[in-house]
């Protein structure tokens, strides 16, 4: 049976959960990590010394203070603070090319020997496509939504058409096509991926209904989002927010509750959700794994 889809306000400034539009949300102080709060507004970290000649306030480091959110209602924990269009663009434009990584590595030295992980396909991704492949039969034609360049598309090579469609505006690599909003909506496909998407971006189910406008009652769509550490480790812990004091290019961690709320609260009927064991290349991670289908009424 298909519900009723929740309404989000999509402020500025979150007052509600992001998954479930609960108002019952616990916040603690927390920042946002200087490579993103550059990257977004120029903004720099900066130390307060005598010099300043302020009466009122402390020396010390002063970084981009936000809150985090920790939802009562389905147990999502978000960072307060909802990007816009432009700042997303401005964050994810050229996405781990020279420049987005020549920055990164300045704030976070270490990260160009990492990046190397992401030159290729990821390991993992044969372990989805198994996945995959023992529930749904193969498609004819993918829509990977926020696939980069299309690197990491399940089954890439096994369908017979494969597109992608992403803000980062990277060229598409060999055997996939990007397209635009206007052009997903000529086409019907059997099969719509939507993979380490939702983490980035400040309204789920948004995005989820914008989704859901590509899909026929026969399509089939498989999200992904990474399962992090401290979710699993704290199933049910009303003290979340607490244990998340900065946050980075992932602004929503999910529990499994929340993935539900979202899912269904989107209008999509809930098929199969379970946590992934993946190897990233240089570390192991969990991702859950979610297939869904359009709600009937």
């Amino acid at each position: 049976m298909k519900q009723k889809a929740e309404q989000f306000s999509e402020e500025r400034v979150a007052q509600e959960c992001i998954c479930c539009a609960s108002k019952v949300l616990n916040r603690t102080s927390a920042i946002i990590m200087p490579f993103i709060a550059k990257r977004i507004w120029g903004y720099d970290s900066v130390e307060i010394t005598p010099a300043w000649g302020l009466r009122d306030i402390k020396p010390g480091f002063a970084y981009c203070l936000c809150n985090s959110m920790h939802c009562g209602n389905c147990g999502a924990l978000f960072l307060d603070i909802r990007f816009t269009d432009h700042e997303l663009a401005r964050l994810y434009e050229g996405y781990r090319d020279d420049s987005y990584t020549a920055l990164r590595e300045l704030y976070e030295p270490g990260y160009v020997e990492k990046n190397k992980f992401f030159s290729g396909r990821a390991p993992y991704i044969k372990d989805i496509e198994e996945f995959l492949l023992q529930r749904i039969s193969v498609p004819n034609k993918i829509l990977d939504w926020g696939g980069d360049t299309g690197i990491n598309t399940p089954l890439l090579g096994t369908a017979k058409e494969v597109h992608v469609f992403d803000i980062s505006g990277m060229r598409a690599i060999e055997g996939v096509r990007a397209v635009s909003r206007d052009e997903i909506k000529e086409n019907g496909y059997d099969l719509i991926i939507c993979s380490q998407v939702l983490e980035h971006i400040p309204y789920p189910q948004k995005l989820l209904r914008d989704i859901i406008s590509a899909m026929s009652d026969s399509t089939i769509l498989y999200l992904e989002v990474p399962y992090e550490e401290v979710m699993r480790e704290f199933v049910g812990s009303p003290d979340l927010a607490q244990r998340k004091r900065h946050w980075h290019e992932h602004i929503n961690f999910f529990s499994l509750e929340s993935i539900r709320k979202l899912v269904e609260g989107a209008g999509l009927e809930l098929i199969e959700i379970i946590p992934n064991e993946i190897s990233l290349g240089w570390r192991t991670a969990v991702v859950t794994s979610i297939l869904c289908r359009k709600a009937q009424a």
